[in-house]
């Protein structure tokens, strides 16, 4: 058996299985998606949204890349974001990291990745010249790149604060509000770090004024 046709015969056990205890369970989920959550996570496949928050399809809307960035041009997250908040109506919206990241390990070294991956890795590698000085203080190689995991989920939620999509959904609606979480590899537990609430005030430089 080819390995693809493995995931193909396992979808067909665990369709066949869904449907064994709850025959309406795909006619339902067909007609409904009310998330209340947009998901912001790292495409590492060992951390699925809704297995590690025990969560079933159609509670989270997902969104991953690499490192788990919001990067302010980047229309793919920009697309999910403005679907998400405005025609899905989420209350929360949590960037998920995780420690052990290869794109947070990869960001700290001066190896050259190529064209592509160093234009994706130099936004984390802002985040480390943004907090320098405290990075540099770390001697230990793992603590370090565990900081900057937790420090680049703070300024990925930043960087959704300073979107119009949300200060607008906050100015009309007062929500939705933003979280910043790290899941553990080791123990398979996640740790809030940092948390905005809907109307929270950031550098005036960012805000708009006529929303």
């Amino acid at each position: 058996m080819k390995p693809y046709e493995v995931l193909l015969n396992g979808n067909k056990l665990w369709a066949a299985d869904k449907i064994s205890e709850d025959p309406d369970y795909f006619d339902r989920l067909a007609h409904l998606q009310t998330p209340e959550f947009l998901w912001i996570g790292c495409s590492d496949s060992r951390v699925p949204a809704n297995e590690i928050t025990g969560t079933q399809p159609g509670e989270i809307f997902v969104h991953r890349n690499i490192a788990n960035l919001v990067i302010n041009n980047d229309v793919n997250l920009l697309s999910v974001l403005d679907y998400a908040v405005n025609h899905l109506k989420v209350r929360h919206i949590i960037v998920c990291g995780h420690y052990g990241c290869g794109g947070i390990k990869a960001a700290i070294t001066n190896h050259d990745f190529k064209a592509v991956l160093n234009m994706w890795l130099r936004s984390i590698k802002d985040v480390y010249r943004i907090h320098r000085a405290e990075l540099d203080s770390v001697n230990d190689e793992e603590k370090r790149s565990d900081r900057l995991t937790e420090l680049n989920v703070q300024e990925q939620v930043f960087n959704l604060a300073k979107t119009s999509i949300v200060q607008r959904a906050w100015k009309q609606e007062q929500r939705p509000d933003l979280h910043g979480w790290v899941y553990g590899l080791k123990d398979g537990l996640i740790k809030p770090v940092f948390e905005m609430k809907a109307g929270t005030h950031i550098d005036e430089l960012y805000e708009y004024d006529d929303l």
